[in-house]
């Protein structure tokens, strides 16, 4: 199992819709849960991109540098630039990082902040031009030469000098629910990604990309992005769910659902739908809870629960087929170190560092009464699963 974390380039602070304990994103903080994340021993982390967010690919190039295992997850977007363009782009950051870089294809949902940027396609046109895009782009990537004559992009002897590490390429990761998004994924990518459903739902996604895959010869990782609330016991876990929605009143959400319903992403239509703008019955499968969809677009659900029973939620999306997680809470900073402390013990994970034995012994946790050094808890095993 990878765990990868979020950079919040788009706002931070202890409650969703206020500015009552918000924080300034400034690059410090920034870079100071990369850091975190990155000795933590999270796999990498995703980066945002749109209108309302830092631009990623300058905030990852500006982060790299600062850190030494994780790699950073990060957008490319069809029909706002050109394939070319973007494989040199990511070729550079490919070669100063090592190859520590993923590529997030986003071909974007929102009609008005598209038209904002100069794309004015339809839903189902922005993803033909996406599969033009990567037919491209892969090519170029993989160091060859290309000549593509297509209804969008007229591509004449394009190529890569300068190549990636990563061979062919880095990563390619997608997210897209509707049939045309999946017949992209099955035929283009390296892992699909689905926003956090219930395991029913999940479950179907993945059925249906993996058998479009096998139709294309190809076979795809699957990852999930998720919030997530863990604290040491269940109740003090559900607290925290209802104190970060506590200034989320009926205005905010009405706000944003009229922004969600301009939207034609079906990803969106498929978070909303799972609380419809209400309250009420926010736990829409055990543990999962739809509270932040009410204010936030794309990913809107998170694991609620003590260690325990997180861990097994998450176990369960495994079985499923899942073995990658992004997860994210609010704040990201604190929210990296918990997770970490309380989850990363109940899970089998892949990349966790290792403490090198020291010459100068520095304490996990306070010194006891000046003298003493704390004792470690052992490491539990993570829970078996069921084929």
């Amino acid at each position: 199992m990878q765990l990868l974390w979020f950079i919040p380039t788009h706002g931070d602070g202890r409650y969703l819709g206020t500015a009552t304990g918000g924080r300034s994103v400034s690059f410090s903080y920034l870079l100071q849960i990369a850091q975190a994340a990155d000795r933590l021993g999270y796999t990498g982390a995703l980066l945002p991109t749109g209108r309302s967010c830092e631009d990623a690919w300058i905030m990852a190039s500006s982060l790299v540098m600062h850190t030494q295992r994780m790699k950073f997850l990060v957008a490319v977007r069809p029909g706002l630039i050109s394939p070319g363009v973007a494989a040199r782009m990511a070729a550079t950051f490919d070669r100063i990082s090592d190859g520590r870089l993923l590529i997030n294809v986003v071909t974007g949902g929102d009609p008005v902040e598209l038209a904002g940027d100069g794309l004015h396609l339809s839903h189902d046109d922005r993803y033909r031009l996406t599969d033009e895009f990567l037919t491209v782009w892969r090519q170029i990537s993989a160091g060859e030469t290309a000549n593509f004559n297509g209804d969008y992009l007229q591509i004449s002897d394009s190529k890569l000098l300068f190549p990636t590490v990563q061979k062919p390429h880095p990563p390619l990761w997608f997210g897209g629910s509707s049939p045309i998004a999946r017949q992209i994924a099955a035929k283009h990518v390296d892992a699909y990604l689905t926003w956090g459903e219930p395991p029913a739902q999940v479950a179907e996604k993945i059925a249906s990309v993996r058998e479009l895959a096998e139709a294309e010869g190809r076979t795809l990782k699957f990852g999930i992005r998720l919030h997530v609330i863990v604290r040491e016991t269940e109740s003090e876990a559900w607290e925290a769910a209802n104190q970060l929605i506590r200034y989320v009143d009926s205005e905010a959400i009405a706000t944003a659902q009229k922004a969600y319903a301009r939207m034609d992403s079906e990803g969106q239509r498929r978070m909303t739908q799972l609380h419809n703008g209400s309250r009420e019955a926010l736990e829409i499968s055990p543990n999962l809870w739809a509270g932040v969809g009410l204010v936030r677009g794309g990913a809107g659900t998170a694991l609620v629960g003590d260690a325990s029973t997180v861990a097994q939620r998450m176990l369960e999306y495994a079985d499923l087929g899942i073995d990658t997680f992004i997860l994210s809470g609010y704040p990201h900073l604190e929210e990296a170190y918990r997770v970490a402390e309380l989850l990363f013990p109940r899970l089998p994970l892949e990349n966790l560092p290792t403490i090198e034995q020291q010459q100068v012994l520095s304490p996990f946790g306070e010194i006891v009464a000046n003298r003493e050094f704390p004792q470690q808890q052992p490491r539990k095993k993570a829970a078996a699963t069921v084929d």
